[in-house]
C-alpha cells in the first residue's frame, strides 16, 4: 500500500494528511517528515533573506533543498510496522518462554521492561489501533493445518474395496469378450455398463464421504474458537484466542486454556497443568519471581492471573505440535461397531449364497443345460471355442459377484455416518455442539440427567433483592442509611475480594461489568447502591494475599493494607451460613458491633433460611482487622464480624419446567445437584417442577452432599434412585453419585461448567458441559457441549439421540428387506432355471437406491414429539427388534413370491419375449423398494405420511430415484438390459409395488411378543 508526495507540493501533503485513510503510526511518520521540510523551507528562506548580498562573494553558497533527502515518499504497513517494534528481537522472546529463561527476562528488565518494548501498558492493554502491524511482524495467533483430504483421496479409498475391484475386473473381461465377438460397436454394451454403474456407486460413496469430512471440519473449526478475555485501551472484552497478538493482556481464571505463550503479570494462586505439554501430571505453581512463565495449550487449574504475551501461533510448542497433528476422524461410534458385525454376518450369508448360485450356474453350463438368446445350448463341448468358454464363465462369476455386492450392506455403516452427520449439522441450529459422535446415540439411551442449578435451570442472570445489615433489613439506594465506617468496610470487602472488574467508559454513563453473573451483580449492586468507586480502591490500599474461590469451603477471601494508616484487614465472602459459622460479631446500620449470642445467631440463620426459601442465593460479607506482624499469607477464619448478606435472585429458565416434564414422561429421572443451600435447592426445584409443589418432600427425596458422601456403599445404592435434589454439593459428591446410579445400570447423562465438574463429565455416559459458562476444562472432558447452557436442549439432545437410534432402525428394515428378497430371488431362479433375473447393472442400480439414496432419504428424519412417548432405549436390546423383524418379513416374503411367480410364468401372464419378462421382473422389484421406503419411515404407527411434506429431502429422493427408474426403462436398454415397456405393463408395476403399503398396513395390526425373536432360535 504505497502512497507517492511531491515534494514541493506543500499544500497538497497537508491536505493528504487528514484525508489518507492510514494507520496512527503511519500519519506519526507522515508528519515528521512534513514538519522537517516545512522547517528547512522557511528556515532556508529566512537566512537567505536576513544575509546580506554580495555580487562577488568569496566563498560558495551550497543551497540545500529538502527533496534531496527522498524524491519520493513511500509508506507501507510492513515498513512501518517493523520501525515500530524495530528493536524487539523474536527470536528472544520466543526462546524467554520456551527455555524458561529468567536470566535473559532480568537482561529485559522484567515483564515490565517487555511491555515497555512492546508498547503495552500492563494495566490498560494495547491500543487496539496496532492490530494489524503486531500480526505483521509478529505473526498470527493460528497454525498451519495439513491439507485437507480432496475428494480424490475419498475416491482412492472407494477404489480399495475388494468387491468394487473384482467387480471392475469382472467388467474388463467382460468388455473385452465382448468387443472381441460383436465389435466395437455393440459389444461394449454389458462391460461398459458393469464399469459405469461401478463408477457411479464409487463417485456418490466418495462425495458422501468427502462432504461428511468438511462437516466435521467445521464443527472442529467452532469448537477450536475459544473466548478469551483480554484487557485492550483500559477495557476488559472477550475475544477468539485466533485474534490475541503479541503484547496483549490476557485474564486467565480457573479452567481456561492457555492461549498462547507469555508471562505472569500479577494474580494469587495460579497453579498450572501443562501435562498436555509436558505429559506431567503434577501441577506447577506460577509466580512473579521464580517461575513467571506461561506456557501455551496448559490449563489453569487453581487462581487467576493476568498475563502478557510474548509469542502467538507457530511460535509456540503447541502450534507446532498442533500443526503436525491430522484431524484424522476414526472415532467408531458403539453402534457403529454392532452395525459392522451386523454387515459382517449378512455378507457370510451373500458370499455364501453367491457361492453356491456360482457352483451351480457352473454346473449347468458345463452340463450343457443353458441356452442362450435364439434357445441354442451354450456349451457344446469341444465345438465351443476358448473365448466363448470364457465369455460364458466371466458372465457368471460376473452375476455371483454382484450378488455379493447386494448381499453386503455396506449402506448400513454408511447410514450411521449420513445419520450422525446430520443429526451434529441440525443439534447445532438447536443449541448443541456433539464433540464426540457416540454421545449423539448414547444420549438416546440415557434414563437418568444430572444437571446443574445455576444458569442451567436457570436463567444465570443475577440481581441483589434483598440485603441485610446484621439484623436489620436495608431498602435499596442504602449508602445514606449505613454507617460511613461500615460503608468502607463493604466497598473494600466487595471491591477486592472479586475476581470481577469495573470498567467506566468515558462516553457512557453506566459502568461495564465482567466476570461471572454473580460477581457482575454484586460489583454493579455495590456501584450504584453503596457509591463504590473502585479507582478511589485501588489507590487505598494494596492487596496482600488473595485466596480464590473453593468449592470445598465454599468462600474466597482477601488481605490488604491501608495506604494511609498502614493496618491489615482481612475479607471474606462466601455461602452465606458458612461465613456466619466463622463470625462471632456483627455490624448493625450505625457502625457499632454486637456479639452474636444464641438468640441473634438463630435470628440470623432463620434470615438466610428465609431467603433461601425464596429461592435466593445467600452471600455473606465478614471482616477482621488483623494485627501488624501477622502471616498475612494466611487468612485468619475465627473471629470474624459479620458485614451483612445479600440474596441473589436468578429466575428459573422460562421453559425449564417444560423440558423437565418432558424428560419424565420419556422415561427419563431428572436429578438437580447444586453447591446452594438445602432451602434453596429446594425452593428452585419446587420452581422448576422437579419437586411437586405443596406435597410433603421425604428425607430421602433432598440430601446435601456431606450425608450422601457418609452413607455406606450399600446405604448409597440403597437410596441413589429415590434422591431427587442434592444440596451443597462438591465436584466429588456429582462424581459418586454418577459412579452409584451407573453401577445400578442406569445410562447417565450430566451437565457440568466448573474445572471440578471434568471428572463427573467423563465418568458419565454423556457428558453435557454449558457453552457461556463452563470452563474449557469442563468443555474439552464434555461429549456435548450445550451453547446456551439451557435445560431446554438438553431435552432437545435427548430427542435427537433416540432420532439418531430410530432412523438408522428405519434404515436397517429397508435394507434386510432388500437384501433377503434379492438374495432369495436370485439364488432359486438361478437353481432352478440356471439364469439370474436381475443382471449385475440392475442390481448396482438397486444397490445405489437402497446404500446411498435410501441412507439419505431414510438417516435425515427430523425428531419427533413421539420420540418421547416410549421408555429409553436399554444398552443390550437388539438393533432388530421383534416389529422390524414383523415388517421387513412380510414385505420380503410378498417380494419374492411375486417376482419369483413373474420369472417361471411372466412369459405366459403378460405375453412377452424373455428380455419384457426381466423387464417387468427388474422394474416392479425397484418399484417395491421405492413404495416399501414409505412403509419404513414409521416402524409402528400406521400413517406413513404423516410429516411427510416437512421432509423435502425424502420426497425429492423418492422423485429423482422414480425419475432415473424410468430413464433406465425407457432410454437406456443397451446400458441396463431392459426394453421398453407400454403404459399397461407400467400400471402392473406400479400396481403390484403399491400393494406393499396395504400390507404394511395391515401387519402394524399383527401384535409382536416382547422377547426377542432371535432369542427363540438360540433357544
Amino acid at each position: 500500500m504505497v502512497r507517492e508526495i511531491q515534494p514541493h507540493d506543500i499544500g497538497i501533503m497537508l491536505y493528504d494528511i487528514s484525508i489518507a485513510t492510514l494507520t496512527k503510526a503511519k500519519k506519526r511518520w507522515r508528519r515528521a517528515y512534513f514538519t522537517i521540510y516545512f522547517t528547512n523551507t522557511i528556515a532556508r528562506n529566512v537566512i537567505s533573506k536576513a544575509l546580506p548580498s554580495s555580487k562577488c562573494p568569496s566563498y560558495s553558497v551550497i543551497d540545500i533543498i529538502p527533496q534531496i533527502v527522498v524524491p519520493k515518499v513511500s509508506i507501507d504497513i510492513k515498513e512501518v510496522s517493523h520501525q515500530l517494534f524495530y528493536d524487539v528481537d523474536q527470536t528472544k522472546l520466543i526462546n524467554i518462554v520456551q527455555n524458561k529463561d529468567l536470566e535473559t527476562l532480568r537482561r529485559f528488565d522484567g515483564v515490565k521492561g517487555l511491555a515497555k518494548t512492546l508498547h503495552t501498558d500492563l494495566e490498560n492493554g494495547i491500543n487496539g489501533q496496532d492490530l494489524n502491524e503486531r500480526t505483521t511482524v509478529f505473526g498470527s495467533n493460528t497454525y498451519e493445518k495439513p491439507p485437507p483430504k480432496g475428494l480424490f483421496y475419498f475416491v482412492v479409498e472407494t477404489f480399495k474395496d475388494v468387491t468394487i475391484l473384482i467387480l471392475m475386473g469382472c467388467a474388463v473381461l467382460s468388455l473385452g469378450f465382448g468387443i472381441k465377438e460383436d465389435g466395437i460397436k455393440d459389444g461394449w454394451y454389458e462391460g461398459g455398463s458393469i464399469l459405469l454403474a461401478v463408477f457411479l456407486v464409487i463417485i456418490v460413496s466418495a462425495v458422501s464421504n468427502f462432504r461428511q469430512e468438511k462437516q466435521f471440519d467445521n464443527l472442529s473449526k467452532i469448537s477450536n474458537n475459544i473466548k478469551i478475555d483480554v484487557v485492550r485501551e483500559g477495557r476488559r472484552q472477550k475475544i477468539s484466542i485466533f485474534d490475541i497478538v503479541v503484547g496483549d493482556v490476557v485474564i486467565l481464571n480457573v479452567g481456561d486454556q492457555i492461549p498462547a505463550d507469555g508471562l505472569f503479570i500479577d494474580g494469587h494462586s495460579l497453579l498450572v497443568d501443562e501435562s498436555s505439554m509436558t505429559g506431567e501430571s503434577e501441577q506447577i505453581e506460577v509466580n512473579a519471581i521464580s517461575n513467571p512463565f506461561l506456557i501455551s495449550g496448559a490449563k489453569v487449574a487453581d487462581g487467576h492471573c493476568r498475563m502478557l504475551v510474548l509469542s502467538v501461533g507457530m511460535n509456540t510448542a503447541w502450534g507446532k505440535m498442533m500443526s503436525s497433528i491430522t484431524g484424522d476422524n476414526n472415532e467408531q461410534t458403539p453402534l457403529q461397531s454392532r452395525l459392522n458385525k451386523l454387515t459382517s454376518s449378512i455378507g457370510k450369508v451373500g458370499l455364501a449364497v453367491a457361492f453356491l448360485v456360482l457352483v451351480v450356474m457352473l454346473i449347468r453350463y458345463f452340463t450343457g443345460n443353458t441356452e442362450d438368446e435364439n434357445g441354442k445350448r451354450e456349451y457344446n463341448g469341444k465345438r465351443t471355442s476358448i473365448n466363448e468358454i470364457l465369455d460364458s464363465v466371466t458372465s457368471i462369476f460376473s452375476a455371483a459377484v454382484t450378488i455379493v455386492v447386494v448381499a453386503i450392506p455396506e449402506g448400513l455403516p454408511l447410514a450411521v455416518t449420513l445419520t450422525l452427520a446430520y443429526s451434529m449439522k441440525r443439534m447445532m441450529g438447536d443449541q448443541a455442539m456433539v464433540r464426540k459422535l457416540s454421545a449423539c446415540e448414547t444420549m438416546g439411551s440415557a434414563t437418568v440427567i444430572c444437571t446443574d442449578k445455576t444458569g442451567t435451570l436457570t436463567m444465570n442472570q443475577m440481581t441483589v433483592t434483598k440485603f441485610w445489615l446484621g439484623l436489620e433489613f436495608i431498602e435499596q439506594y442504602s449508602s445514606n442509611a449505613i454507617a460511613l465506617k461500615v460503608l468502607e468496610l463493604f466497598n473494600e470487602a466487595v471491591g477486592f475480594n472479586t475476581t470481577g472488574t469495573v470498567f467506566k467508559h468515558s462516553s457512557r454513563l453506566v459502568p461495564e461489568y465482567s466476570g461471572s453473573p454473580t460477581e457482575k451483580a454484586i460489583l454493579s449492586w455495590a456501584v450504584e447502591d453503596l457509591d463504590m468507586d473502585m479507582e478511589k480502591l485501588k489507590q487505598s490500599s494494596t492487596v496482600l494475599h488473595v485466596e480464590t474461590f473453593n468449592s470445598k469451603k465454599k468462600r474466597s477471601g482477601v488481605s490488604i493494607r491501608r495506604t494511609n494508616d498502614k493496618t491489615i484487614h482481612v475479607h471474606w465472602k462466601g455461602a452465606a451460613e458458612m461465613v456466619l459459622a466463622m463470625c462471632s460479631k456483627y455490624y448493625n446500620s450505625n457502625g457499632c458491633k454486637t456479639i452474636i449470642d444464641s438468640d441473634s445467631r438463630s435470628q440470623l440463620e432463620n434470615i438466610i433460611k428465609g431467603m433461601a426459601a425464596s429461592s435466593l442465593r445467600c452471600i455473606a460479607f465478614a471482616h477482621k482487622k488483623v494485627l501488624e506482624g501477622t502471616d498475612y499469607q494466611t487468612l485468619t477464619e475465627e473471629g470474624l464480624t459479620l458485614l451483612g448478606i445479600v440474596g441473589l435472585k436468578d429466575p428459573c429458565r422460562p421453559g425449564s419446567k417444560n423440558a423437565i416434564e418432558t424428560c419424565r414422561f420419556a422415561g427419563v429421572q431428572i436429578k438437580m445437584i447444586t453447591g446452594d443451600n438445602v432451602f434453596t435447592a429446594k425452593a428452585i426445584a419446587t420452581e422448576c417442577g422437579i419437586l411437586e409443589p405443596g406435597q410433603e418432600v421425604s428425607e430421602e427425596e433432598v440430601v446435601e452432599g456431606a450425608q450422601f458422601r457418609n452413607f455406606t456403599d450399600e446405604e448409597r445404592m440403597q437410596k441413589v434412585d429415590k434422591i431427587r435434589v442434592m444440596a451443597r454439593s462438591s465436584p466429588f459428591d456429582k462424581l459418586l453419585m454418577v459412579k452409584c446410579l451407573k453401577q445400578k445400570g442406569h445410562v447417565v447423562a450430566v451437565t457440568g461448567d466448573g474445572t471440578n465438574d471434568a471428572p463427573a463429565l467423563k465418568e458419565a455416559d454423556i457428558g453435557l458441559s454449558m457453552g457461556i459458562q463452563g470452563t474449557e476444562v469442563a468443555k474439552q472432558s464434555s461429549d456435548i457441549v450445550i451453547l446456551d447452557d439451557d435445560i431446554a436442549s438438553v431435552s432437545t439432545v435427548l430427542m435427537w439421540g433416540r432420532c439418531v437410534y430410530n432412523n438408522i432402525q428405519k434404515f436397517i428394515q429397508f435394507q434386510l428387506t432388500v437384501n433377503v428378497a434379492a438374495l432369495v430371488i436370485n439364488f432359486i431362479a438361478a437353481v432352478t432355471s440356471g439364469e439370474v433375473p436381475l443382471t449385475a447393472v440392475q442390481l448396482l442400480w438397486v444397490n445405489l437406491i437402497m446404500d446411498t439414496l435410501g441412507a439419505l432419504a431414510l438417516a435425515t428424519e427430523r425428531p419427533t414429539k413421539e420420540l418421547l412417548n416410549k421408555p429409553p432405549v436399554g444398552r443390550v436390546e437388539p438393533l432388530i427388534t421383534n416389529i422390524m423383524w414383523r415388517n421387513l418379513l412380510a414385505q420380503a416374503i410378498f417380494q419374492i413370491t411375486v417376482l419369483l411367480t413373474f420369472q417361471f410364468k411372466g412369459k405366459a401372464i403378460f405375453n412377452v419375449n424373455e428380455r419384457v419378462k426381466n423387464t417387468i421382473i427388474f422394474n416392479t422389484f425397484v418399484l417395491c423398494q421405492v413404495f416399501n421406503e414409505f412403509n419404513s419411515r414409521k416402524l409402528e404407527k400406521r400413517n406413513i405420511f404423516k410429516g411427510i411434506h416437512k421432509n423435502r429431502l425424502f420426497v425429492g429422493i423418492i422423485g429423482v430415484t422414480i425419475i432415473l427408474q424410468i430413464v433406465m426403462v425407457e432410454f437406456l436398454k443397451n446400458f441396463a438390459d431392459t426394453e421398453r415397456l407400454n403404459v399397461v405393463q407400467w400400471g402392473i408395476c406400479v400396481g403390484i409395488a403399491g400393494l406393499s403399503w396395504p400390507i404394511g398396513w395391515l401387519m402394524k395390526l399383527i401384535p409382536v411378543p416382547d422377547k426377542p425373536f432371535l432369542s427363540y432360535i438360540r433357544g
